[in-house]
């Protein structure tokens, strides 16, 4: 396959878009009757960092044709400086096909967030390799980095096999593949067999591997952490033998990183992070840091990440970057990082928060 001359996108991911409602002033959505929309998904959170920096991005995903809500996440998806293609499924009947529904409030001080996500008749679970010409993608437009989601791969077995579809080819044309695990124990229920196997293949082909203690173990079989002290250090030196285990088993994988938090309040966490190429370490131990919103906190720091590896910046400074990216997510109504700049994450990450003007 002829490779292309330059790359046209620099970030690509596959997704299932959906809205998440969020009521205003910080109340409990339970007891709230003004709610702000937006669109979103984990992986378009991911992409957002890159497409706000000024990087070509792509988005594969699906809509219901003639929705009112499908026309809001388009024009959502052009206002982050994305472009994105897919099918249009007719909705059938007024039980067919819907994006999904995320109702999420905020949490205020002692009292934390909630989640509840409706994805009853989610149209992304259709997303099929079919619906794309991954050939032309690929092979003729380029992506230097495919971002891929555990939960878009566990979301169906269409949607798994487009996953592990896209892993292939991508691999083919020497694009590199980050993977967040992002186990969910209710995806995977009843195909714990199938999605093992899926997602074993999919860390194989990966160069970037990211995830949690449980997401190691529970999506790839890695024996976790030994069971040690409870402190920070304990646990950071936990995290850092079974990433040996996990270099082991995928020594195909150059890049694995997490993220470290511990909840003080709704409005203030300890946040840090740990990322390592396979060669140095950059462990960012945990810093307070403001939140409006948590929810997107970790993509935001997937989108730094990338964004570093991107810019073929030196682990330390992409994991510093990915942090800052993270920690800017918290304190915005989206839940996604919008940076101004890369100034502006700078800033967050030296802990200057001084007027510019």
């Amino acid at each position: 396959m002829t490779e292309p001359a330059q790359k046209k996108y620099a970030l690509l991911v596959a997704t299932s878009m959906g809205v998440r409602l969020t009521p205003v002033d910080s109340q409990p959505f339970h007891s709230s009757d003004t709610f702000k929309m937006q669109a979103t998904s984990a992986e378009s959170n991911v992409a957002s960092v890159s497409s706000y920096l000024g990087m070509p991005v792509k988005v594969l995903t699906s809509f219901v044709k003639g929705s009112p809500v499908s026309h809001f996440i388009k024009d959502n998806l052009k206002s982050r400086r994305m472009d994105f293609e897919g099918p249009e499924l007719d909705q059938d009947n007024p039980w067919g096909y819907r994006h999904q529904i995320n109702m999420a409030d905020s949490g205020w001080g002692s009292r934390g967030p909630r989640v509840q996500n409706d994805r009853a008749g989610e149209v992304g679970r259709e997303l099929c390799a079919e619906d794309f010409d991954l050939e032309r993608i690929f092979g003729e437009e380029g992506v230097r980095i495919v971002h891929l989601s555990g939960l878009v791969a566990a979301l169906s077995p269409k949607t798994c096999k487009l996953c592990l579809d896209i892993a292939r080819i991508a691999k083919e044309n020497d694009s590199l593949i980050s993977f967040d695990l992002n186990h969910r124990a209710s995806f995977w229920k009843g195909r714990e067999d199938e999605l093992a196997k899926a997602f074993s293949e999919i860390a194989s082909r990966s160069d970037i591997l990211i995830g949690n203690e449980e997401d190691f173990q529970l999506c790839l079989g890695i024996k976790g952490p030994e069971a040690g002290g409870s402190g920070l250090d304990d646990k950071i030196d936990g995290f850092k033998e079974m990433i040996g285990r996990v270099q082991a088993a995928y020594p195909n994988a150059s890049y694995f990183g997490t993220t470290l938090r511990e909840v003080l309040s709704a409005n203030s966490h300890m946040w840090g992070a740990l990322v390592t190429d396979g060669k140095d370490w950059e462990i960012i131990k945990p810093r307070e840091i403001g939140v409006l919103d948590r929810i997107g906190g970790g993509d935001g720091f997937v989108g730094g990440l990338l964004y570093g590896i991107l810019k073929g910046w030196d682990v330390k400074k992409s994991a510093r970057f990915g942090w800052a990216s993270g920690a800017l997510a918290a304190t915005m109504l989206t839940d996604y990082a919008q940076p101004a700049d890369e100034d502006q994450l700078w800033s967050i990450w030296e802990g200057n928060a001084r007027v510019k003007r």
